[in-house]
């Protein structure tokens, strides 16, 4: 656990000063070049440290004093080398200064050291690596649940479109371990692969299901036989959108009511269909939906309880237990599912 904290750390200070290892490579080289000025300087010409600290000084500042003991003919070859690497080296670090300056680099860092801040807090929150257009709805749909959301994009003009509508964004490759952690991956809730290409999506869902075991990942497949490619990489659920599109018009015309229905719990604009998770500590846990009281309490109607993943209770009878780990469908209004799911974490509603 201490490696992997380490390795998240090391990945996200990657990302975010990464703009600056051109000039760090470059300080670094002087460095190198002033190491090898005291070298000529003590061990060739047999100076003290104080001397060839002062001669390395005014040669590689190129002031024009004078030689503080004269030089021997090999030590004089080496101080041309010396200013030849001296003032190339300089030179190097000044361009790159320059060109870090002119790009607005430094704005951009200091935009990504902020938006990083923000995503290190963040603790159960949504990672959605593609910002195309079934990204785009995805992000859409997440924003307006309130919960919180970090798109992970390559193309620059969508990364300034997510900026201007306030949506955390990291700018990278999604395939990229360093990327993934960056985004917080080891404290998300959940993963929407929507990248164009199944390979990186495959990839994508890979890697985070081997950062974060606990984390749902759903997965976009481009035909019915990626699917199970997609399961096997470590995806809770792999869609195609053809299929899904298809299946919704079919139900559209076959159940409009229905969906009509569904849409309006969808959309959330009179009543919701959501999921409460029950904890333990609960008052629920132990009782059966009579004497919950979540009808009477909450006014909500329980229409499913999910008992384990292959496991789903569909109209559930009165007389049905409750349990720690259960996971209830309802209908109802937002303000009550907030009650209610204060109530199955334990706490008062």
């Amino acid at each position: 656990m201490h490696k992997k904290n380490i390795t998240t750390c090391y990945y996200r200070l990657k990302l975010r000063y990464g703009n600056l290892l051109p000039i760090a490579m470059g300080c670094f080289s002087l460095f190198l070049v002033f190491l090898y000025g005291l070298f000529i300087y003590m061990h060739v010409e047999g100076w003290s440290f104080l001397d060839s600290f002062y001669q390395v000084v005014i040669t590689l500042s190129t002031v024009g004093f004078t030689e503080t003991h004269e030089l021997s003919e090999t030590g004089r070859l080496l101080t041309s080398t010396l200013i030849l690497l001296g003032v190339g080296t300089f030179a190097y670090l000044v361009g790159t200064f320059t060109q870090f300056l002119v790009e607005g680099k430094i704005q951009d860092m200091w935009g990504r050291r902020k938006v990083q801040k923000i995503i290190n807090k963040l603790q159960d929150h949504f990672i959605v690596c593609g910002y195309g257009r079934i990204g785009n709805v995805v992000v859409r749909e997440i924003k307006g649940d309130g919960l919180p959301v970090v798109v992970i994009d390559n193309d620059p003009g969508r990364v300034e479109e997510l900026k201007s509508k306030q949506v955390l964004v990291i700018e990278g490759d999604a395939t990229s371990d360093e990327v993934l952690l960056a985004a917080g991956l080891d404290q998300a809730k959940g993963l929407i692969a929507c990248l164009n290409q199944v390979a990186e999506n495959v990839y994508v869902t890979l890697t985070a299901r081997q950062i974060n075991s606990d984390i749902y990942i759903v997965a976009r497949a481009d035909k019915e036989g990626s699917v199970q490619k997609l399961m096997m990489a470590g995806a809770d659920k792999a869609l195609t959108p053809h299929m899904i599109g298809g299946t919704r018009m079919a139900q559209m015309v076959l159940r409009p009511t229905v969906t009509d229905f569904l849409e309006l719990a969808h959309q959330g604009e009179e009543l919701q269909m959501e999921e409460i998770f029950i904890q333990k500590g609960s008052t629920l846990v132990g009782k059966d939906l009579i004497a919950s009281e979540i009808r009477p309490r909450f006014n909500l109607i329980i229409i499913a309880i999910r008992k384990t993943p292959e496991r789903m209770i569909f109209n559930p009878t009165p007389q049905e237990v409750l349990e720690e780990g259960d996971v209830l469908v309802g209908i109802g209004r937002h303000e009550n599912f907030e009650r209610l799911e204060r109530c199955a974490k334990g706490e008062e509603p």
